[in-house]
């Protein structure tokens, strides 16, 4: 057998991540074979042997072509090299937008891992990559807020940890609406909007705008209904 170069190889794997690309964003993940994949490649399932050990392999291989860029963008990729500015941080959240509405494969690969994929059975593993990314990314926001407040640009009194999940929440909320539905809205002025309203927010941290729930409002919790059902349901219509 001829030995192939450096050069052929890589062309291999590349065309074997675009097939992955497209046959999971087209059947889902659970539905598309490792030989499904070869054949849309134009290759034999030995090759995907070659380069990936199994599906799961090959998915995540396929995520890191399309987000490492992202993530390097945002100081994600691995160990954090330093503490971002706000400035440095709402850059690298709106660049996440820009990147998901101009970037076909960026936008792919989210529509597939936030829709196409059940993270079960041989893809069970990488679900704790995609937990280790959302910590990740929590704790850089916390660092951020931290450093923010250290100069004085946020209050003393702000809980940094709590701020860093609720933008972790925002964003990734406004991505997976839009990526489901991108007639709703648009991401970009929606997330600009949204990213500057929630830092701005940060600055009058303590400055409460209800007071807090009474006794009464904590002991309804639980005790409505958040979706009318069966009977209550009808007579609503």
């Amino acid at each position: 057998m001829v030995r192939k170069t450096k050069q052929e190889a890589q062309e291999t794997r590349m065309g074997l991540l675009d097939a992955a690309e497209q046959l999971f964003q087209q059947r889902g993940v659970s539905h598309c074979s490792l030989q499904d994949i070869a054949q849309a490649a134009g290759v034999t399932r030995g090759a995907i042997y070659w380069h990936f050990k199994d599906k799961a392999e090959l998915f995540e291989a396929m995520m890191e072509r399309a987000i490492m860029p992202l993530e390097e963008g945002m100081n994600l990729h691995e160990t954090p090299a330093e503490v971002l500015s706000l400035a440095e941080l709402r850059w690298g959240l709106i660049n996440v937008f820009y990147s998901t509405v101009h970037n076909e494969r960026t936008r792919r690969v989210f529509d597939i891992a936030m829709q196409k994929v059940e993270y079960s059975g041989e893809m069970q593993a990488l679900q704790q990559r995609k937990l280790d990314s959302r910590r990740g990314w929590s704790e850089q926001n916390r660092a951020a807020f931290e450093r923010a407040k250290a100069i004085g640009l946020l209050p003393a009194g702000l809980n940094c940890a709590i701020a860093g999940v609720a933008l972790v929440a925002l964003v990734d909320g406004l991505l997976q609406l839009w990526v489901m539905d991108p007639s709703a809205f648009d991401l970009m002025e929606v997330g600009q909007a949204a990213v500057n309203g929630f830092l701005t927010s940060l600055a009058y941290a303590g400055t409460a705008l209800l007071p807090p729930m009474t006794e009464a409002e904590v002991t309804r919790l639980g005790q409505v209904a958040v979706c009318p059902t069966g009977a209550a349901h009808k007579a609503t219509q």
